[in-house]
């Protein structure tokens, strides 16, 4: 179901829309990218479960080279793109 275009599912229970409704604006107080999907699920204990799926959000990839910031490398030399493929990548962050 369609929900101020977030499909909406729900399983264990027949909603009211209005219901959906509310659950759709509870997600979209917990993230600041727009929701995709939600799904509600009736647990056996009487809760419900929600979940939902946002958009990603864009980003654009920054490279440090030595002491410049630069997005793209279409205006490097030849020697300096051998230098960022030949470098040892990192992957992670801290623990």
């Amino acid at each position: 179901m369609l929900i101020d275009d977030v499909e909406v599912t729900f399983e264990g229970f027949v909603p009211f829309k209005n219901e959906l409704r509310n659950y759709v604006d509870y997600c979209r107080k917990r993230v600041e990218t727009p929701i995709k999907k939600i799904h509600v699920k009736l647990c056996d204990d009487g809760l419900v479960d929600v979940s939902y799926q946002a958009y990603g959000e864009k980003f654009e990839r920054i490279r440090r080279v030595t002491g410049y910031l630069v997005g793209t490398l279409d205006r490097w030399n030849d020697a300096k793109r051998a230098e960022e493929r030949d470098r040892v990548k990192h992957v992670g962050g801290a623990k």
